[in-house]
């Protein structure tokens, strides 16, 4: 089972119409699983593009 490294989470937002109506929203983060010196991990990508 792989390893959650990173502590990001989800982010809430809220959408706006013209009308200003607020709907929530939430962006989730790219999470990948990747095999680093032979242990399979969980981190972002932009975590993961920094460890190559």
């Amino acid at each position: 089972m792989a390893k959650n490294v990173s502590k990001k989470k989800p982010l809430s937002v809220n959408l706006r119409s013209k009308a200003c109506n607020a709907t929530k929203s939430r962006q989730k983060p790219n999470l990948q699983k990747k095999t680093i010196h032979g242990e399979k991990v969980i981190i972002s990508a932009r975590e993961a593009k920094k460890a190559n």
